[in-house]
Parts: C-alpha cells; sequence; structure tokens
C-alpha cells in the first residue's frame, strides 16, 4: 500500500506541474506583447520630451537673436531670425563707353567708370532702417546717401540725411534702372540730393505715395552736404495710381504726380549739361542766385505689359543778380520717353526682370527693350546777355536718342544708345553750336 500511495503522489505531481507549465506557456506571449507595448509607449513619451525640449531651445534661441546668413540676387545679408536686425551689403557698378561721331571738339571719346557704389542697408530695432551709399565713379569719392528711415505705420516714415529731394521722376529712378546711359534734359532743373528732414509713405495699396520735406536747398541739378546760408527749402511730390488695383490690367499701370520746390537761396548758380554730360550752358561768374527760387514738376507714366511710357516737364524760377541788375530767370524743360521690351517681359519704372536668364548652354539669352526718347531745356531769353554770354551758352538744346538693352539677368545689363542734340546759339561767330552726336554704352552689374 505504501508503495501505491507513493506511486500515485508523484503521478498527480507531474500531473499539476505539467498543467502549471502548460498554463505558463499560454501566457508567456500575452505577457510579452505587454511588454512591447508597454516599451513603445515609453519611447513614445520619450519622443515627444525631446521634441519638446528641442523647440523650447530653439525658441529661446530665436528670442536670443540667432543670425541668419544669406545671399542672393538682391545682395548679401545678415540678420536676426525674428528680422528686427537685419545687414544687407549690396551696390552697383557702371563701366561706360563714350565716342563722338562728329567733330574732335564736341567732347573726348573715352572709356570711364560712371559709378562705384557700394551699398550697406540695415534694420534696427524692427522700426529703424538706415541707408549708406558712397560713389567712387569718375575718379572721386563722394557720399550719395545717408539716411535713417523711422517706420511709425506703412502710411508714415520720417527721413532724416542725405537723400535725393522729391522732385524729379527721372531724377528719383535708379540710376540702374534708368532706360538710357544718362538722364535726359528735364534733370538738369531739379534737385539732386540734399541734406534735410522729410515725411513720406505709401497709402491704399501704394494707389498713393507721398513725400515732404525740408532741406538746407540745392542749386538746379545739384547735390551738396552742407548749406552757405541760413535759408531752407521746401521740397514735396505727390503721386497716384488710381488703378493700381483695379479689375483692368490696362489701367494699373498709369501713373500721375507732381512735385515741386520752394525757398530763398543764394551763392552760385548751376551749368546745364547735355545727355553727353557737355556743359551748353553757364552763367556768367559775375551771376548769383539772389532770392526767390521754385520748380514745378508734373510728371506721369504709363506701362502696359511690354509698353512703358514716361513723360515730365519742370519749370525753374529763380531770382538773379549781376551787379546792380536783378531780374527773375525762369527754364524749362519736357522729355517724352517710349519704350518696349521685345522679348515679352513686363515694363515697369523699376526696370525689366527677364523671364529667362542668359544661358548658351540652355539657349536663351535673357531681355531685350528698344527706347527712344525727346526732350529740350529753354533758357529764358531774359538771361541774354547779361546773365550769360550767347558767344558761350546755348539759348536751347533739343535732344533725340534712341537705345537697346539687353538685361541677361536680373542683376547684369548691356545698354548701347545713340543721342544727337541741337542747339539754338552757343557759338562764338554768334551762330548756332555744332551739333553733337554720341554713342554711348554701358556694362552694369547690380546687386
Amino acid at each position: 500500500m505504501g508503495k501505491v500511495r507513493t506511486l500515485i503522489g508523484t503521478t498527480l505531481t507531474l500531473v499539476i506541474m505539467g498543467t502549471a507549465g502548460a498554463v505558463l506557456a499560454e501566457e508567456t506571449p500575452a505577457r510579452q506583447a505587454v511588454t512591447v507595448e508597454e516599451r513603445i509607449q515609453e519611447l513614445d513619451r520619450k519622443l515627444q520630451l525631446l521634441e519638446e525640449r528641442r523647440g523650447a531651445e530653439q525658441a529661446q534661441k530665436n528670442s536670443a537673436g540667432e543670425a541668419i546668413v544669406g545671399a542672393g540676387k538682391d545682395g548679401f545679408y545678415l540678420k536676426s531670425s525674428n528680422g528686427n536686425y537685419q545687414l544687407k551689403l549690396r551696390g552697383y557698378v557702371q563701366a561706360d563707353g563714350r565716342f563722338f561721331a562728329n567733330s574732335k571738339d564736341a567732347g573726348t571719346d573715352q572709356f570711364l567708370v560712371r559709378r562705384v557704389r557700394p551699398i550697406i542697408e540695415g534694420t534696427i530695432a524692427g522700426n529703424f532702417d538706415f541707408r549708406i551709399m558712397p560713389d567712387f565713379g569718375n575718379g572721386k569719392t563722394e557720399l550719395q546717401d545717408a539716411y535713417l528711415d523711422i517706420r511709425f505705420l506703412p502710411e508714415l516714415k520720417l527721413r532724416g540725411g542725405k537723400f535725393k529731394a522729391p522732385v524729379g521722376l527721372e531724377r528719383l529712378q535708379s540710376g540702374t534702372d534708368i532706360l538710357f546711359v544718362e538722364r535726359g534734359l528735364p534733370t538738369n532743373l531739379v534737385p539732386n540730393r540734399d541734406v534735410g528732414f522729410q515725411l513720406h509713405g505709401e497709402a491704399f495699396q501704394g494707389g498713393l505715395s507721398y513725400a515732404f520735406g525740408v532741406f538746407n536747398g540745392v542749386a538746379d541739378g545739384a547735390s551738396a552736404d552742407g548749406d552757405g546760408g541760413n535759408d531752407k527749402e521746401f521740397a514735396g511730390r505727390i503721386f497716384f495710381r488710381p488703378f493700381k488695383t483695379a479689375a483692368v490690367p490696362a489701367l494699373s499701370g498709369l501713373g500721375l504726380g507732381i512735385g515741386g520746390s520752394y525757398g530763398d537761396t543764394s551763392g552760385t548758380l548751376p551749368s546745364f549739361k547735355t545727355p553727353a554730360q557737355e556743359k551748353f550752358f553757364s552763367y556768367r561768374s559775375t551771376t548769383s542766385a539772389g532770392g526767390n527760387h521754385y520748380r514745378v514738376a508734373p510728371q506721369g507714366y504709363y506701362y502696359w505689359n511690354a509698353l512703358g511710357i514716361l513723360g515730365e516737364y519742370v519749370l525753374s524760377s529763380q531770382d538773379a543778380a549781376n551787379g546792380s541788375r536783378v531780374t527773375t530767370l525762369k527754364n524749362d524743360a519736357w522729355q517724352g520717353v517710349l519704350s518696349y521690351v521685345l522679348t515679352g517681359e513686363k515694363a515697369s519704372y523699376k526696370g525689366v526682370v527677364p523671364r529667362n536668364a542668359f544661358d548658351l548652354q540652355k539657349g536663351t539669352f535673357g531681355a531685350f527693350q528698344v527706347a527712344v526718347r525727346y526732350g529740350r531745356l529753354n533758357i529764358d531769353r531774359d538771361a541774354f546777355p547779361v546773365f550769360a554770354d550767347p558767344a558761350k551758352s546755348a539759348r536751347s538744346a533739343s535732344s533725340a536718342g534712341g537705345g537697346v538693352n539687353w538685361y541677361l539677368n536680373n542683376n547684369v545689363k548691356v545698354a548701347f544708345d545713340y543721342e544727337q542734340t541741337d542747339f539754338h546759339g552757343g557759338a562764338a561767330t554768334g551762330k548756332d553750336r555744332e551739333d553733337e552726336k554720341i554713342f554711348l554704352s554701358r556694362f552694369q552689374i547690380a546687386f
């Protein structure tokens, strides 16, 4: 009996152990599945924590103003990630050629570096912009722009420093965007760059732009870094683009405006130049500005697809004195310019952007534009012979020209022009000065 009991006990033990092993074997995959799921969830939590920590670190870096460096067709830049601090390095170089087609006495055939202008622009603390632009062209060093803008609103900015006075249409156009190698005759009668303050801005999505300021005052066509007297000059311009946002594309490129200035000036009076930059009129050395000086400059342009039209008129009235003789001299000038982009790109006041950059391997050649213009500058008859010498200065100049502009890409432009200027008077014999005929070329890189 004892042996039987022992055998039965052993058998039961084996059965129990086998059953328990089977149960454990059935539960192991489930438990393993639970363990893997828990591990996946734990990894997800850790990954989420890492992403949150990384985002917080990036936000901290952004708030600290981590610098972003870049370069492109508009130059080189360094800025904070939030854009409140920026520094831009830009500039342009213009290499010209001038060759006279008539008498050698008309001028000197030459190559020259017309403009070399590095540009430093930037933003400080979000609402303060600055621009510094010297010029090393023509073998000279001159400060062209140096000003600060305070942006109160998009419609209201305050500018102080040296910059272009808001009067002439073509004068306000950048030297990189003008249609011809040199600006037309009306630019002789408007101020170039002056030192002062102005309020300016745009409203109605660019449909209205304005600028009004007070300046030291400069002679016609001139720039200055200081003032020789206590009197100041007021200048302003208002320009409308009434159909800029209209649903009719043919009207969106119309712009009309008027500029002007008023001041009490004294000192040397200016000389006037042809598009070849040759002097054709100057006052006698004993003549000087002696009182009121005002300018009126109605202006406008029209752009539609490849077509461009630009026109302006300028009247400059200046009190002049020569000894005991004092009079008011009124000189005026006007011009009309017509252009067309042969390759179909859109024309604009700010130049042409080629659809396809020049690339011989791809068979693309950039954009081509043709332009013609005619202009005239008239000197007040009362200027002769007391205030100006009729044997040295012409009474009027009329200029006609045509040109071709080749835009190889967004940064490189080549221009070829022909200009002919006719004069009334200005010769020592009392006759008309010899016509001026000139070929001009320009190679330009701007960024």
